[in-house]
């Protein structure tokens, strides 16, 4: 379902869209950035946005079921007119979990690596030169519980050509290590279908020498991608994309992890709306909001591929 308005005004006031409160098993979303500029998407800036991005801490808080998790990618914040960074990002954080209507606690932080962003911020990277690129954005995934519902199973790392050959053979090296862990003998014979995803994710490949091992539920999907068929249709309508999507590869590999079909994910700020098509292939409830109309349209467009119902296509290592 794609309701357009404001969602945080709509989940405070709307009987019906309330009674989603206890009943979201996953809520995953990329935020307006604290950026200095206004974007068209729109975006609060300093003081007003850690102000409006606290008080989304109790509305998230009981739109989840006890086991339920919030994942928020947000990317860094600079000094205006400084090239300083700013520890804004950070006190929103800290704001979210030290809310005392929330009870948010921070389980895990995830990196996203994406050498295609621009260089940021240009002031300071491309005209001065003093800095360098920011070109990964923060991924925080908090929940009301030290053990929300999670399976690192269901999002394995293809293996390495070592560990490959290692699994073939039975065979390998074990004992103490420098580093005083104990290897035992039998510990890494067991085939498990692919190795425990990292909390670091490659978007692009930083050494093409080097072999990348993603989960196959990031690799299946990539904003970047120029034969997207959501990026196909708006350069055939001459739609301007919207310019800050969350990579579906986040969506399905946390959609994954954290859910099971037929769980409810929620997006208050979806664009697009990739939540919602990344849920739909996954056999997901989804409940998506945007407050721009040329947004939701852009929506409608994602959402009339005409194998929207398939499921999503699985690489093979």
């Amino acid at each position: 379902m794609l309701i357009q308005g404001n969602s945080i005004e709509l989940l405070k006031s709307n009987e019906e869209i309330s009674e989603l409160k206890g009943k979201v098993n996953l809520i995953i979303t990329s935020p307006p950035f604290p950026l200095n500029n206004k974007k068209q998407y729109g975006n609060e800036k300093g003081e007003e946005y850690q102000k409006w991005f606290t008080e989304l801490a109790p509305v998230f808080s009981d739109l989840l079921t006890n086991d339920g998790s919030l994942v928020i990618e947000i990317g860094n914040a600079w000094e205006p007119e400084r090239p300083v960074q700013s520890l804004l990002h950070l006190e929103c954080l800290f704001g979210l979990v030290k809310h005392p209507d929330a009870n948010l606690r921070l389980i895990q932080e995830f990196i996203c690596y994406n050498p295609s962003k621009l260089p940021s911020p240009a002031q300071w990277v491309t005209v001065n030169r003093l800095r360098t690129v920011d070109s990964y954005t923060h991924v925080w995934w908090l929940a009301k519980t030290d053990f929300p519902k999670a399976d690192n199973s269901r999002v394995l790392r293809p293996y390495s050509k070592s560990m490959k050959q290692l699994l073939k053979k039975q065979k390998y090296n074990a004992g103490k290590r420098p580093s005083e862990h104990q290897i035992s003998e039998t510990g890494f014979l067991t085939d498990h279908g692919g190795s425990i995803a990292h909390n670091f994710f490659e978007m692009e490949v930083i050494d093409e020498q080097r072999e990348v091992r993603l989960p196959h539920s990031v690799l299946s999907f990539s904003n970047t991608n120029s034969n997207d068929y959501f990026l196909k249709k708006c350069r055939e309508k001459k739609v301007i994309p919207h310019p800050a999507r969350m990579s579906g590869g986040l969506i399905n590999f946390f959609t994954q992890f954290l859910t099971d079909e037929g769980d409810l994910v929620l997006d208050p700020f979806s664009g697009s709306n990739t939540t919602g098509y990344c849920a739909e292939k996954l056999n997901r409830k989804w409940v998506s909001f945007e407050i721009k109309e040329e947004y939701v349209k852009q929506a409608i467009i994602r959402f009339s591929e005409p194998d929207i119902n398939s499921p999503l296509t699985k690489l093979k290592s």
